[in-house]
């Protein structure tokens, strides 16, 4: 499905908070949302540094002006403003984004923020209700959900292909982080810092993840589960830098997930496999243009993104089927289905049917799950109930 037209007669007038010079997360941000001619970045708060930060946006397009030095600034300024902003991105450490997401959405703005949503599970919640108040969209950065074959596979077992869903194995377990590499490096270095991270490292942070896909691709909702998890660089005590699930669903199924930043060897080992009583799919996002596909009594098979065999959910490509789609167009795709989803024009809900993108719930599924992780590994690995 090629879309060189423009599915909005204007785009949403964007701005971010954070996601400043040499923010990798940032690029990411800046170049999903403006992919499509769906959002113009017309102002932010890039930087703690407001010297830096206004550098950097006038660098990018910016408004000197519309630079500003915080997000309440930001915000005030540009409600006061006829074409003032819209939509705001959130890309800031964890510790922050309660605050700047709840000040947004009173400000009536749209909101994409990174994950976790919050630290606690009583923010999300209250986040949760003010975006229903406010009649905002409140969408968290689950940005591999983009990827058109993870569609697929949700598609699946949606329409009974496997069966009845038995076993979610998930994994997100690189090696980038076998070594202290914070010490040099300050990106890593708030991520194993308690009172900016939370309660986690790899849990909250690339555990999530894979945790939020299973939940997608199975369609299961968790009842409990049991955590085990180590710091096996001891500096990062008492946050983890490698976690082992059990979750136990509601009905009859079972899931394991291992999230590890001490996998040597492993370039992302961001892998997740569901497990029917009819058959298997297994989704690698090293080889995201591929699904495998397993049913009962037939040999294995190998899905091909952009085919006209796949579902139509996962037939929302950029390039046709044989070429690689990557990281970045699946970034694209989710901020194309935030950007219909905000918008008020009559069209974007019909160019919306049919597509999922990640919302409030799945950010305080998430926070749920880095919680009662750390609840249960604290407690010597107890099963805790999950809601």
């Amino acid at each position: 499905m090629f879309v060189e037209t423009r599915l909005l007669d204007r785009p949403l007038r964007w701005a971010m908070v954070g996601g400043g010079q040499g923010s990798q997360i940032g690029h990411s941000h800046r170049d999903a949302a403006q992919r499509d001619g769906l959002m113009t970045l017309v102002a932010g708060a890039f930087d703690v540094d407001a010297a830096r930060g206004r550098a950097f946006g006038s660098a990018l397009g910016v408004a000197p002006e519309r630079c500003y030095a915080d997000f309440a600034t930001m915000f005030a300024a540009e409600a006061a403003r006829a074409d003032g902003i819209e939509v705001v991105t959130i890309a800031t450490p964890n510790n922050s984004h309660f605050a700047v997401c709840k000040a947004a959405l009173s400000a009536g703005l749209h909101v994409v923020c990174e994950k976790p949503l919050t630290l606690d599970e009583a923010g999300a919640l209250e986040l949760a209700a003010l975006a229903r108040e406010r009649g905002r969209v409140l969408g968290v950065m689950y940005g591999y959900t983009g990827y058109e074959m993870v569609q697929q596979a949700r598609a699946m077992v949606q329409h009974g292909e496997l069966g009845e869903i038995r076993v979610v194995q998930m994994q997100f377990a690189h090696g980038y982080h076998a070594a202290e590499v914070e010490s040099n490096d300050p990106g890593t270095k708030w991520r194993v810092t308690p009172a900016v991270s939370g309660p986690t490292y790899v849990i909250g942070d690339i555990g999530t993840h894979c945790f939020q896909m299973g939940a997608l691709i199975s369609g299961l909702d968790v009842e409990a589960l049991t955590c085990l998890r180590r710091s096996f660089v001891a500096s990062r005590a008492p946050l983890e830098d490698d976690a082992h699930v059990l979750i136990r669903y509601q009905g009859n199924a079972v899931g394991t997930l291992w999230a590890s930043a001490v996998n040597v060897g492993s370039a992302h080992g961001f892998k997740v496999r569901v497990v029917g009583a009819k058959g298997s799919v297994e989704w690698w996002d090293e080889h995201p243009n591929q699904l495998k596909v397993a049913l009962a009594g037939r040999p294995e098979m190998t899905y091909e993104r952009g085919h006209g065999y796949l579902e139509p959910s996962a037939r929302f490509e950029r390039v046709g089927g044989g070429h690689p789609a990557g990281y970045f167009d699946a970034w694209a795709n989710v901020y194309r289905r935030f950007a219909l989803a905000m918008s008020s024009e009559p069209q974007a809900r019909e160019h919306l049917a049919g597509q999922w993108y990640p919302t409030v719930e799945d950010g305080l599924a998430g926070v749920r799950f880095m919680l009662r992780c750390a609840e249960s590994a604290d407690a010597g690995s107890t099963w805790v109930d999950f809601k």
